[in-house]
């Protein structure tokens, strides 16, 4: 059966640096990956097909992420980014899916949690963005914390029109109380314009004692709130190296979705992320 990893990255430090690459406990990670570094772990743990995912705010970036597609028979699909807020943003959307290669072009994403404003995705200019990525037939990745699932409960709201997929499960810590995040985090799934990513989980949790134990709150909360058909399995390689190897990753979705029946299985490993990024 054919698998997705519905959330990776590559990049390479010799041609952008990567901002959000602060301290010496990401020295680990501080190296370039490449798709050909990615394809025989992807191979070994039986996934066909991935979504490669931004990590910085340049358009391009997204530009390379969409020739690697193409050139590459693993990559199925990228989410890129555009600048929200600028006024030409449905131009700039237009342009990138007019690319010899836009039809690789699947949703766009945002380093919301990084913005000190948790409110950020209501402001006026992020709202009318986010309505140009609906009308160009893309969806929307939720990079946010806690804090900022309220504004996101607004904002999926206001716009029904638009898919919008949480990144990592919106990253609580794991090993802290299970609320506030559960509560908000229902309240999102019972959208249903929402979909979500298993991952990230590893590097929410102490990242060398970790185990699959320590996540299964979690992702029952998950399971409970959206139901398989509206998850995606993704690994968040590489940044998972941090706490674990890819196998171990793959391994671990396997062991918080083992409760879950044949049909449901694949709808967290290939139908949700299939449909939902149109691959």
């Amino acid at each position: 059966m054919s698998r997705v990893d519905a959330h990776h990255h590559i990049w390479d430090l010799t041609v952008r640096e990567q901002s959000w690459m602060v301290g010496p406990e990401l020295d680990p990670i501080r190296r370039n990956f490449s798709i050909d570094d990615l394809a025989p772990q992807a191979a070994a743990a039986g996934i066909t097909a991935t979504v490669l995912v931004q990590t910085v705010g340049q358009v391009d970036e997204t530009v390379e992420f969409l020739q690697v597609a193409a050139s590459n028979d693993l990559v199925a699909g990228v989410v890129g980014w555009v600048d929200l807020t600028a006024p030409d943003v449905a131009e700039q959307l237009t342009g990138l899916l007019a690319r010899p290669d836009g039809s690789y072009l699947k949703g766009i994403r945002h380093q919301v949690h990084d913005e000190p404003d948790v409110n950020w995705l209501l402001r006026p200019d992020v709202q009318r963005g986010l309505s140009a990525v609906a009308d160009a037939g893309l969806v929307y990745d939720l990079l946010t914390k806690p804090p900022h699932l309220p504004a996101a409960i607004e904002t999926a709201r206001a716009l029904p029109h638009l898919t919008f997929v949480v990144d990592h499960i919106s990253k609580p810590v794991i090993g802290d109380p299970l609320d506030p995040w559960a509560t908000d985090f229902r309240r999102l799934a019972a959208l249903p314009n929402v979909t979500c990513k298993l991952s990230g989980m590893v590097t929410e949790a102490p990242w060398s004692t970790w185990n699959p134990t320590d996540l299964q709150p979690y992702a029952d909360t998950v399971l409970e709130a959206f139901g398989p058909n509206r998850i995606m399995f993704g690994s968040d390689w590489p940044v998972c190296l941090l706490a674990a190897t890819y196998a171990e990753v793959v391994q671990t979705a396997e062991t918080l979705t083992a409760a879950l029946t044949p049909t449901e299985r694949e709808s967290v490993f290939t139908t949700t992320a299939t449909h939902t990024y149109n691959l």
